[in-house]
């Protein structure tokens, strides 16, 4: 299959609210962010499948099968979800259990989460970390974690947390020798389940 020029992304949010603060960062700031970068996003919002298919597994559901074919054709895939309990939302985990075992193989992902306080992403990436792994050990970006604080006024574009890591996803894109930090780990025992 013939992939358009330019870098693919797919843009997925696991909020299973509405109206969504996590939807509303992946739509009204990553996306054009990305494309002001020359690449190309699309948006999955995880919330309208089906989730009987979803809970049961269904990967043959029409809605499901082509959601799993949007991913497979990305380049990259930022994963938004808000913080609950100290990780990511139920709803990404039924949908990450539907993908077949080395569907994030070759990707670059970019973890992004909204949260209270930005202390709650590190116990949230303890949980991610070994997933993501565990589907191929796709080149995962540092995980952007965002607070209403980050959202409301602060530094001029450019300057923010999240235009740095979407820059950095976006590097990491476009040269596979980019790695994002140095200090970011890899968890040695990865599990899917």
């Amino acid at each position: 299959m013939t992939r358009p020029a330019g870098r693919t992304v797919l843009a997925v949010c696991a909020s299973p609210s509405t109206p969504s603060t996590t939807q509303r960062v992946l739509d009204d700031l990553v996306t054009p962010h990305l494309a002001r970068l020359g690449l190309h996003v699309s948006a999955l919002a995880l919330r309208p499948l089906p989730a009987e298919a979803l809970v049961h597994g269904d990967a043959g559901h029409p809605a499901l099968a082509s959601a799993v074919r949007r991913l497979e054709h990305a380049d990259g895939v930022v994963i938004g979800t808000p913080v609950h309990k100290a990780s990511f939302t139920g709803l990404l985990k039924v949908f990450l259990d539907v993908l077949p075992r080395h569907a994030l193989a070759g990707k670059v992902v970019l973890p992004l989460a909204t949260a209270h306080d930005r202390r709650h992403g590190t116990p949230l990436m303890r949980g991610l970390e070994p997933v993501l792994a565990s589907m191929g050990g796709p080149r995962v970006a540092p995980l952007c974690c965002l607070t209403a604080k980050d959202l409301d006024g602060g530094p001029p574009p450019g300057a923010t947390a999240l235009d740095r890591a979407v820059a950095g996803f976006a590097r990491m894109l476009r040269d596979p020798a980019h790695t994002g930090l140095a200090s970011h780990r890899r968890p040695t025992a990865p599990r899917h389940g």
